[in-house]
């Protein structure tokens, strides 16, 4: 059985990762690995502010 996980390298510190501000609560995230093909798309944070929506836009 093959190992699902490989660690090539160290990973980034999260300092260094991009940032955006969260459309509904206003809290900066950073950048995950699974939104790598959907960066520029991505405006929320977390399942609690996608059903929440971008009602409270703040920035």
């Amino acid at each position: 059985m093959a190992r699902k996980h490989v660690n090539l390298g160290t990973a980034p510190a999260k300092s260094d990762l991009p940032q955006k501000r969260c459309a509904a609560c206003g809290l900066p995230f950073a950048w995950r690995k699974k939104w790598a093909r959907d960066w520029d798309q991505v405006r929320l944070c977390s399942d609690r502010c996608r059903a929440k929506g971008a009602s409270e836009d703040r920035r």
